[in-house]
């Protein structure tokens, strides 16, 4: 396996491989050149017959805070996207494809906080296992635009993707679930051998035929519209930037992210700005 500085890559069971964002101390914002590690993990996986499932999961206390907003988002793309008005929510889709589109099924192992990119990230994994700390939302819909990949309606369903839009507001590992963005929630302290053992057990299945399990279920979805609804959406979030009340907060974003995510979130009372200082 390569080296990576971003990322870790180990096999904790035959047949199982199991990719590890390693930005603990920045909450494993996803950064472009953590991104290109991942995809290529994920690909390299993909291409490996000794291996037939691949986990993700984050180091540290959450899987992934969401993209990181110190760094700018044009500079070392995993990967070329047709550039113009839009060009990051779809460069973010097509990631997202790439995931969807693979051979073998990729889990997500997510506790803590799993937010934005985060919460898009988990979303193109084959299957979610939460943890009960895990705090699953898209907070930039409060001041900066719609997600850039607009899968909640298609895996939560409409009325439950309508309060996540308005609100902003994370969700527990539990109510993941009972909204449908996951599988299972377990304990903390049970979700990485719940986890393993899930992954083995989808590891006996020959990948020659797992490959077309996942595809016919993946097709389903998007006879129903899901590939080209979450296209389109790229299109509505590149609008949301162009508002006056997301320029005026993208500017106080240019002059300190952590201010910035303090005034956005303080009139609710959560993230960053809950009791313990959390951050976001």
């Amino acid at each position: 396996m390569s080296d990576f500085e971003y990322i870790l890559v180990d096999d904790p069971r035959p047949q199982v491989r199991r990719v590890t964002l390693n930005r603990p101390k920045k909450r494993n914002a996803l950064s472009n050149p953590l991104r290109a590690e991942l995809f290529q993990a994920l690909q390299d996986a993909d291409a490996d017959a000794s291996v037939h499932v691949t986990i993700l999961r984050g180091a540290g206390k959450c899987f992934s805070s969401g993209y990181d907003l110190s760094a700018s988002t044009e500079n070392d793309l995993p990967f070329p996207s047709a550039m113009g008005d839009g060009y990051w929510p779809r460069h973010v889709v097509e990631g997202a494809f790439r995931i969807w589109d693979l051979a073998k099924p990729v889990i997500a192992q997510v506790h803590g906080y799993c937010l934005a990119g985060g919460s898009e990230l988990m979303a193109a994994c084959d299957l979610a296992y939460v943890g009960e700390s895990a705090q699953i939302g898209y907070p930039p819909v409060r001041l900066m635009s719609p997600p850039d990949n607009q899968f909640h309606p298609w895996m939560a369903g409409m009325r439950n993707a309508m309060e996540l839009m308005l609100t902003g507001d994370a969700i527990d590992g539990h109510e993941a679930v009972r909204m449908g963005l996951a599988n299972r929630c377990y304990p903390d302290e049970e979700l990485e051998h719940r986890v393993l053992d899930t992954a083995e057990r989808i590891s006996k299945i020959p990948p020659d035929l797992q490959q077309l399990n996942k595809r016919s279920v993946h097709r389903a979805m998007e006879i129903m519209g899901m590939r080209a609804a979450i296209r389109a959406g790229t299109e509505i979030q590149a609008m949301g930037f162009h508002q006056r009340s997301a320029r005026a907060y993208l500017k106080k974003l240019s002059e300190g992210v952590s201010a910035a995510l303090t005034e956005r979130d303080e009139k609710f009372g959560d993230y960053r700005t809950k009791e313990g200082k959390e951050e976001s």
